[in-house]
């Protein structure tokens, strides 16, 4: 099981309850698709009892802090492709929602995770498209992540 969360825009209280939600359920790694915000969050982020991996966002200006704090759990890049269970998963923050589609398109990703939004998307074309929503629940109220089994790529929200 792979948990998905987007958009934690330094809320430690959300973040800290995202990671008590995969500690419980034992997922195997946890994704974060950007605007992690500032490096003190990465303190939050080491309580997590998987692997985790993240990418930058279009709010995370402070890169070089943020690459620094967070360099023993993953490397802060724009775009990741992962393996887990023989799928191709891509993680994109998705403000160019033109990229997000043609990486659907190209047939290459079983999955694309993006977030950006702040809302809760999941859209089956020719990749499953995965917007987790916001962690922070900052503009929709609603603390969301996602449990996504790679196997057979059912999914679940998870309203925290």
């Amino acid at each position: 099981m792979i948990g998905l969360m987007s958009d934690s825009h330094d809320n430690l209280p959300a973040i800290e309850a995202a990671i008590e939600y995969f500690n419980q359920e034992q997922v195997d790694l946890v994704i974060h698709a950007g605007d992690l915000i500032s490096p003190f969050t990465a303190r939050q982020f080491m309580k997590l009892k998987t692997p985790f991996t993240a990418i930058y966002g279009n709010n995370d200006g402070e890169r070089a802090g943020l690459r620094e704090a967070y360099k023993k759990m993953c490397i802060l890049e724009d775009f990741k492709e992962i393996s887990v269970n023989n799928r191709k998963l891509a993680v994109i923050h998705g403000t160019n929602q033109a990229l997000v589609e043609s990486l659907s398109c190209c047939k290459k990703y079983d999955v694309i995770i993006k977030g950006h939004t702040h809302e809760v998307e999941i859209i089956k074309e020719e990749s499953l498209i995965i917007n987790p929503g916001e962690t922070c629940g900052y503009l929709t109220g609603d603390r969301t992540i996602v449990l996504l089994e790679p196997d057979d790529l059912t999914h679940q929200v998870i309203y925290l």
